[in-house]
């Protein structure tokens, strides 16, 4: 490995916990409702961080007459900008150093190339939330890029590992690869659900489990719940479902979890009994994030949607999707033992 690839390696691990800090207080912003702290963007109230001088406050009311100016609410918000904007620098200075570095035949070109247009169009997402007052389909879709991010990142890391300690390639003879496929878009699919349920404001809609309202399968209006795109215009802070259709996006969600569950717990157990070395970790580390996932998410509804416990919820999900893209990559790439 060259000084260059070094230092991509080194870079993709910084962005890559970078980007699961920026995924948790995304949703740590939008579950404490300071989606909105900051009307405008990239700035807020026309400066460079929040409001918080008397002065500068009686100024953003007169600018924005039409917000409520709450301190608190836009640091929130600005300090998930700071941290994604250093992100987008990170990213960046990969692309760069791996143009630098193109005359290698095994450096990754396009993965960093890719990586820098999803983090442009994640800033476009950013701003498009806030001006389009957090509209759930551009709420939603800031997510998944946001943990699409994370994942390439982790890939592109995985990668230039593979250049630091290179390992002869053989075939595995199990399943895992098929079966670590269909789990990660499973998981794709419940994280897309997850963002749904929390941009519609939905997570207490059923605020009993396992039952919901006291019913195992209540009357709930999927039509009106799983329409992605409304009018303009509309403030959706707060929701504006009506309570059988925040019924519906619930409790798809609590049926994706199940289905989660148990997919991602047989690829669990067929990389812990069937494999050895560094897959069987994988699959020891995924099966612990999915229990610890599946009591976070009961004690969300438990206990009312504690803002802690709602936002580990989301990260231990992103902990979740890179175990599952380290589980793909190494059942493709890794040596690997059969156990008979």
């Amino acid at each position: 490995m060259t000084l260059g690839q070094t230092q991509i390696y080194r870079l993709s691990i910084f962005a890559t916990l970078l980007a699961f800090v920026v995924v948790v207080l995304g949703a740590y912003v939008r579950l404490s409702d300071a989606g909105l702290g900051c009307p405008d963007w990239p700035g807020c109230y026309g400066l460079l961080g929040a409001p918080v001088s008397e002065i500068e406050m009686q100024q953003a009311a007169q600018s924005y007459p039409g917000s409520e100016v709450d301190s608190a609410k836009a640091w929130k918000e600005m300090v998930h900008r700071y941290f994604a904007g250093t992100l987008g620098i990170a990213i960046l200075a990969i692309m760069i150093i791996s143009l630098m570095q193109k005359d290698k035949h095994d450096q990754p070109i396009k993965l960093p190339i890719v990586l820098l247009v999803l983090v442009i169009f994640q800033a476009l997402l950013g701003m498009w939330t806030v001006t389009l007052l957090l509209k759930p389909v551009i709420v939603m879709g800031h997510l998944l890029g946001g943990f699409a991010t994370l994942s390439l990142l982790l890939l592109m890391a995985l990668r230039m590992r593979q250049r630091v300690n290179p390992v002869t390639r053989v075939p595995v003879q199990t399943n895992l690869k098929l079966f670590s496929w269909i789990a990660l878009i499973i998981l794709i699919i419940q994280i897309a659900l997850g963002g749904w349920t929390s941009a519609n404001y939905a997570a207490l809609a059923c605020p009993d489990f396992p039952t919901c309202q006291g019913q195992w399968w209540p009357s709930m209006n999927y039509q009106e719940g799983f329409t992605l795109w409304r009018g303009l215009g509309m403030n959706y802070e707060g929701g504006l479902l009506s309570n059988e259709a925040q019924m519906a996006v619930h409790f798809t969600h609590r049926l994706g979890a199940f289905v989660t569950l148990l997919v991602l717990g047989f690829v669990a157990h067929v990389a812990m009994l069937r494999t050895t070395g560094s897959i069987r970790k994988v699959g020891i580390l995924l099966f612990a994030l999915l229990a610890v996932q599946i009591l976070l998410g009961i004690s969300n509804v438990v206990f009312s949607l504690p803002l802690l416990v709602a936002a580990a919820h989301n990260g231990v999900g992103a902990l979740l999707l890179l175990a599952m893209v380290t589980m793909v990559y190494a059942a493709h790439s890794w040596t690997v033992r059969e156990v008979n």
